[in-house]
């Protein structure tokens, strides 16, 4: 099947068990699934349920579709993700991106588990993500040529959509939080960054790297879909005193973020509804 195909068959699938259909989606990173507090879900899905979905094979992602809303807003919400780094194709990894847009959705919004760099963030604080790095070596629109599936070459001249990052710092403010914001460098993993390449990319002008969203996100800006970006703070690389890090570790510093996440996300969802 043509990914045009899988995207028609999925979308399909899953509209059939809805009586709505999202505005909004949500793809939650490692450890962050419970970014859905103030959400009433109607329906949860297993990935295996989902034609073409894989399975997760992650610590921290549960591995459902969830449905329902968020301050009325129809949203659907991916608890956990695809990684390039467990061997699936950038196909695999943003096919639900195509298939949220089919079912009628209009913006993405990603919550990823991610490095900082600049040594003034702490474990368990947010980063706005107001541009990118592409450093997977790879890019989800290589060889498509399919019409259906958007244009080809899609400005990236702003990812991430203006009036929803003003929308965000709104409701960090309101809602208290601690909203950083900077550069998110995607590198493909799923090994960590040596001292060397963590130097690199503070001096490219990164301010946090992880292992996913750029992928997500240039596939967002092929099909039109408005795009938010956070980044979860799970540890600070210092080039000069780097400590091993281990995965329970990065679960449990992105849990730390989840009530905060969801106050944010609330009030950029509140924003969108206001007159």
């Amino acid at each position: 099947m043509t990914i045009y195909e899988c995207v028609q068959e999925c979308a399909e699938s899953l509209a059939r068990t809805l009586t709505f259909a999202p505005r909004a989606a949500i793809i939650l990173g490692t450890g962050l699934g419970g970014v859905v507090h103030n959400m009433k879900i109607a329906r949860r899905i297993p990935f295996a349920q989902a034609p073409h979905f894989m399975g997760p094979t992650v610590a921290g992602h549960a591995g459902d579709l969830l449905f329902g809303h968020i301050e009325g807003i129809p949203v659907v919400v991916m608890q956990g993700r695809f990684h390039y780094y467990e061997g699936h194709s950038m196909a695999q990894v943003t096919l639900p991106v195509r298939v949220f847009k089919a079912m009628g959705a209009e913006m993405l919004i990603i919550v990823s588990a991610s490095g900082g760099l600049d040594l003034s963030f702490r474990s368990g604080e947010i980063m706005l993500i107001e541009d990118h790095i592409n450093f997977m070596g790879d890019s989800p629109l290589r060889g498509l040529t399919d019409s259906r599936l958007g244009d080809r070459f899609p400005d990236m001249s702003r990812p991430y959509d203006p009036q929803l990052m003003e929308f965000a710092q709104a409701a960090a403010r309101e809602a208290n939080v601690r909203l950083h914001s900077g550069v998110y460098a995607a590198v493909s993993g799923p090994n960590l960054e040596t001292r060397a390449e963590t130097r690199m990319l503070k001096l490219l002008g990164a301010s946090a790297v992880g292992m996913s969203t750029v992928p997500e996100v240039i596939t967002a800006a092929q099909v039109g879909l408005r795009a938010l970006g956070f980044a979860v703070i799970t540890n600070v690389n210092d080039p000069e005193a780097m400590a091993p890090l281990a995965l329970e570790m990065v679960v449990a510093n992105a849990q730390m973020a989840e009530v905060a996440v969801s106050a944010v996300v609330s009030g950029v969802f509140r924003r969108l509804n206001a007159p």
